[in-house]
């Protein structure tokens, strides 16, 4: 594995133009996220489904740290999945695929692990229900959810959190604006349902950020 930077200089010289370029590089190298959902997944062999992918950033980066096992991404915006599918192909990464949809009403089937990372807020509350429930049915026996997402609470955190989802519509990085934030309860209350042992902690790294990662690990069937 090399080390976030080497990583970072790599992917992002894949991208095209500057802001992807910029996006990419400090998103790898001043956030947590991707190196923490590689730590979740290291010692597991599961196909993965990226919901909410994106440019797929997450799938380059596991395969630059080793991790090998088949990758499926869906994102609601087109232009990031055509984009996500370039970056595949420039850097010759293998059995990665990017869907385009709309995961509010429909997921690939999978069995395996999966990931949510920055997109519920954007979704309203019956909608986030309903993902988490469709993504929770998808993880295989012993298998991780690995959510991040920002929290509500009242918190300068959470009002940078807020500005900074406004701040990404209005450039229309993101298709809509923050819908609501969900409480560390719902995550309890909706996965401890479906038979899954779950735990929150704060995950900002050097953000200002109100994010918390959740790691959601289904019970042994018995």
């Amino acid at each position: 594995m090399g080390n976030n930077t080497d990583i970072a200089k790599h992917i992002s010289s894949l991208c095209h133009g500057k802001w992807e370029q910029y996006y990419t590089r400090s998103k790898i190298l001043t956030d947590p996220l991707y190196a923490g959902v590689y730590n979740e997944l290291k010692s597991r062999n599961s196909p993965l489904l990226d919901i909410g992918c994106g440019l797929g950033i997450l799938g380059l980066y596991l395969r630059e740290c080793s991790w090998l096992p088949p990758i499926v991404g869906i994102d609601f915006d087109t232009s990031k999945i055509e984009n996500g599918k370039k970056l595949i192909q420039a850097g010759g990464y293998q059995d990665i695929t990017l869907i385009q949809g709309d995961v509010r009403t429909s997921l690939p089937q999978h069995s395996g692990d999966v990931v949510i990372l920055d997109i519920l807020q954007f979704i309203k509350t019956n909608d986030q229900k309903n993902l988490l429930t469709a993504a929770a049915q998808r993880v295989a026996p012993e298998g991780k959810l690995i959510i991040r997402s920002g929290l509500k609470a009242k918190s300068i955190r959470y009002f940078i959190t807020w500005c900074a989802d406004l701040f990404a519509k209005s450039i229309f990085w993101m298709k809509s604006a923050p819908a609501h934030y969900p409480t560390a309860e719902f995550f309890h209350s909706v996965l401890e349902k479906e038979g899954f042992s779950v735990s929150l902690k704060p995950f900002w790294g050097k953000t200002p950020f109100n994010n918390f990662l959740i790691v959601a690990t289904r019970k042994k069937a018995r």
